[in-house]
């Protein structure tokens, strides 16, 4: 029984290869919601549903975002209404008096829907529907994160990292930006001062993610910040990775990222962007999965493979090497 940290694309395309070598019924993905954001009053959950949509095999696997051949006419309309009404268009972060105003979960992430910034699909905007009308019912996160699994036909068993609310607050030159505006919007384009993980000190991480964290834990080629961070950023998490194996899939190359805005946000929050800053990040892990053109000597045990993950070929071939490092770090 295994469990992955899921956030960004790098763990959630490596899942691809960890069911075809263990038995998905065997699989827990604590998902992270650090990244949500309340988008026109429906909450969107970018990382969970990543996750969501990959193992329904309907993700749109061009952009690891949203629906393969969704339509977005609703989209379209959006903007169609906001530029003949002569509104300005893109991210409008509701006033600071409504970020806390309304439902819980959503707090400090609250965007008007008027010409939304992000474009959601029809389909997926459906899902986003569903989930804020269940939490409104008196659901759960999780439960209504394992509703949409069954509808989906989730083989793994997904759960968010918390049911309170975490926004990723991105500190930068242009003032504070969620994490999806700084990075959707402003394209990652202003510098990066500090990354605050906004409501982490009064979140819990539920029963379910507690449980999850008993098991042998793999971090994917993830950006160690924003999207792991929040999910570490929980009381009592970083306390369950020192107590179980973790094995940690470096994002770098050496000094080079394969993607995102992992650079800017690690040197941002002082850790070299690097796989040594990489392990510095991760003092819990208990060995790394790296590149074969990957140098970094690390003082834990390291397996060396070609970590490109383009295909579920090649997700099978960096599990295979996880499933090398767990056992160097599970055997008695």
């Amino acid at each position: 029984m295994v469990t992955f940290l899921a956030g960004g694309t790098g763990t959630p395309k490596l899942l691809d290869g960890a069911v075809r070598l263990l038995e998905p019924s065997n699989v827990s993905v604590v998902g992270n919601t650090g990244d949500d954001i309340e988008l026109g009053g429906l909450l969107v959950c970018p990382d969970i549903d990543t996750v969501l949509f990959r193992g329904g095999g309907v993700l749109d696997r061009e952009t690891w975002w949203g629906i393969a051949d969704d339509t977005t006419t609703t989209h379209t309309e959006l903007h169609r209404l906001a530029e003949a009404a002569g509104l300005e268009p893109g991210p409008r972060y509701l006033p600071e008096e409504l970020q806390t105003a309304g439902r819980e979960i959503a707090r400090w992430r609250r965007f008007s829907g008027v010409a939304e910034f992000m474009e959601i699909g029809d389909r997926d905007r459906a899902v986003h529907l569903t989930r804020t009308s269940l939490l409104d019912e008196g659901y759960r996160l999780t439960e209504v994160t394992r509703l949409l699994a069954e509808a989906f036909d989730l083989e793994v068993d997904l759960v968010p990292m918390s049911d309170d609310p975490v926004a990723s607050i991105v500190h930068t030159e242009a003032g504070e930006l969620h994490f999806q505006e700084y990075w959707v919007d402003r394209r990652g384009e202003p510098d990066v001062e500090d990354v605050e993980f906004r409501g982490a000190t009064d979140a819990s991480p539920t029963q379910e993610v507690r449980a999850a964290l008993t098991k042998p834990v793999v971090i994917g080629p993830s950006n160690p910040v924003t999207s792991v961070g929040p999910i570490l950023a929980l009381s009592g998490a970083r306390e369950a990775l020192h107590a179980t194996p973790v094995v940690v899939v470096s994002p770098f190359v050496e000094r080079e990222v394969f993607s995102g805005p992992a650079a800017d946000l690690m040197n941002a929050v002082g850790y070299e962007p690097s796989t040594a800053g990489v392990a510095e990040a991760y003092p819990f892990a208990d060995a790394f999965v790296i590149d074969n053109d990957d140098g970094t000597d690390l003082d834990r045990p390291t397996v060396h493979t070609d970590v490109t993950i383009d295909d579920a070929d090649d997700a099978e071939r960096v599990m295979r090497a996880v499933a090398t490092a767990l056992e160097r770090v599970t055997e008695p």
